[in-house]
């Protein structure tokens, strides 16, 4: 049985994350910290509340999926952040969504295909810059800590020829960035205060076009 002490995941209480999930997701964590001494995964000031800013951070996105979404594409997937900590989850919910992690750092690439295969996660790294592919297809595309907001918008309508839902991590100038956005772009979207982050939330969005 998990130590609900040791493993304190006590704001996923009201989503769709199994006790069971905890385990692997501090094992994960524990894999960054221990990484992280020799390449650059999540800044140093960090490390010491890494559940919480960002496999907790992550996770909360998981009740915002559509059950139906078969595949996820993680936009510049750094440390597997929010990528491989979805992939743990829907592994845990014997899902058969699979994961395409876009990440051009040669180290990281390596570091996020160790975690895959410790967790034997069904996930794939792409070791390219994801500014260079065209005709991409997706259910989900995610984001965390990658681009601006309207940059993000111009790859996803720009490289990818399909996909469903767009989910992102915002922070506290958030809503600002939102507000420019729509003077440029048709926005549905739907928003999630962040259980983590008081000025942060996160962003579903359904449809995206540029206005004419």
């Amino acid at each position: 049985m998990i130590d609900s002490h040791k493993f304190d995941y006590s704001k996923l209480e009201t989503l769709n994350v199994s006790r069971e999930t905890f385990l692997e997701l501090d094992e994960f964590k524990e894999m960054i910290l221990y990484e992280n001494k020799k390449i650059n995964l999540i800044s140093q000031h960090t490390e010491e509340i890494a559940r919480d800013r960002h496999i907790i951070d992550c996770a909360q996105i998981i009740d915002l999926i559509d059950k139906n979404h078969l595949t996820c594409t993680d936009l510049g997937s750094g440390s597997g952040l929010p990528g491989l900590v979805i992939a743990i989850i829907k592994k845990k919910q014997k899902s058969d969504m699979k994961f395409f992690l876009y990440e051009k750092s040669f180290k990281k690439s390596i570091f996020l295909k160790k975690v895959i295969n410790k967790f034997k996660l069904n996930a794939e790294v792409i070791n390219q810059n994801i500014f260079d592919q065209k005709n991409l297809s997706s259910d989900l595309i995610v984001a965390r800590a990658f681009k601006p907001l309207p940059i993000i918008l111009d790859l996803v309508t720009k490289n990818f020829d399909d996909f469903k839902n767009i989910i992102l991590f915002l922070g506290k100038s958030g809503k600002s960035s939102i507000e420019q956005c729509l003077k440029n772009w048709n926005l549905e979207f739907i928003e999630k205060k962040s259980v983590t982050e008081k000025d942060s939330f996160l962003i579903k969005i359904n449809k995206v076009s540029k206005k004419i």
